[in-house]
């Protein structure tokens, strides 16, 4: 018995590992044993997973709220270090974390929402059948959940956006950034973005998916059949199919940022089309990755934190994992 629980945990630490919550919301959700399922085990994995994320969150704020400030008013001339200069200007050190507070605060109505997706999703496609999803099937069925989860969580990304995006007094705090913003333009503000980070799910979740599933067999067909793959190999293999999927889906990112912001280019465009062909024309394809470069920056210590607290949290809850 303790052997079966020991293989689970194994399968468990690797999906987690896979999937673990760095802050880009529309990865692909988790797989959970029978065994976890039955005795309830799935919503402590769950709980440690949402702790981590938001500890990993908090640590990496000022990198992501760096990020969000470049896709929005990034050009030639504001790098990295212009940006972070200008933010302890305008707010000293406690603006690096403007829209870290609603940012960890969605962790778990959008996790509960995923999974809970994902479950009926699976169920849907396997019918009867009481057999495994193939790497096809589970990029549909996260895709879809995904796609659920964000449809419902999405005005939490507008206010993260704006938030982090907002002057020093703009705002008294989210109820008051709600208000104004509905008061601008109606509900449809909260749903400013929301095509191309929907889009944005496709080429993310399956890329990262496949870069993942790549690394992770040619390991195993190089090694030892029987062989575990170590801790270290599965979270390089989540970290490198992570940034692949990013690369992919930054550009869309990088409109719905933009979107979300109400932040329009100078010929008045104010779609995702239209957004897409200003940024081509006025800074080329370079301009559809501005700031990826500190979004590439805070995976690595992203992971390392969420993975460490993760640690801490499911030996609190008394989840054994060998």
């Amino acid at each position: 018995m303790d052997t079966v629980d020991n293989i689970e945990s194994d399968l468990w630490l690797e999906i987690y590992l896979k999937y673990m919550d760095i802050g880009e919301d529309i990865g692909v959700p988790d797989d959970f044993t029978n065994s976890e399922m039955v005795t309830g085990m799935w919503w402590r994995h769950l709980l440690a997973g949402g702790v981590a994320g938001a500890v990993s969150r908090t640590c990496t704020a000022p990198l992501d709220r760096v990020k969000v400030y470049l896709q929005v008013h990034g050009s030639r001339q504001c790098k990295i270090v212009s940006c972070v200069k200008y933010m302890w200007r305008e707010g000293g050190l406690s603006s690096y974390w403007r829209g870290n507070g609603i940012n960890v605060l969605k962790i778990g109505p959008e996790t509960a929402l995923k999974f809970m997706a994902y479950e009926q999703v699976k169920r849907a496609i396997k019918g009867r059948d009481n057999r495994e999803l193939c790497i096809y099937e589970r990029f549909v069925a996260g895709s879809i959940a995904g796609g659920v989860s964000q449809s419902v969580i999405y005005p939490l990304e507008v206010l993260k956006t704006r938030l982090a995006l907002r002057r020093t007094g703009e705002f008294k705090g989210v109820i008051d950034a709600a208000q104004k913003i509905h008061k601008q333009a109606g509900l449809k503000s909260f749903y400013r973005g929301y095509i191309p980070n929907l889009i944005g799910i496709l080429p993310y979740a399956g890329i990262d998916l496949a870069v993942y599933e790549t690394l992770k067999n040619h390991y195993l067909r190089t090694h030892a059949k029987d062989e575990q793959p170590s801790i270290g190999l599965l979270i390089f293999c989540g970290s490198a199919s992570s940034t692949a999927g990013q690369v992919c889906s930054y550009p869309l990112a990088l409109v719905r940022t933009r979107l979300q912001a109400q932040v329009t280019p100078a010929n008045g465009q104010n779609n995702m089309v239209g957004i897409f062909k200003d940024i081509l024309d006025r800074e080329g394809l370079r301009g559809l990755y501005r700031g990826l470069l500190p979004n590439f920056i805070k995976v690595v210590p992203a992971v390392s934190i969420s993975y460490v607290v993760y640690e801490h949290v499911r030996s609190a809850l008394g989840v054994n994992m060998t």
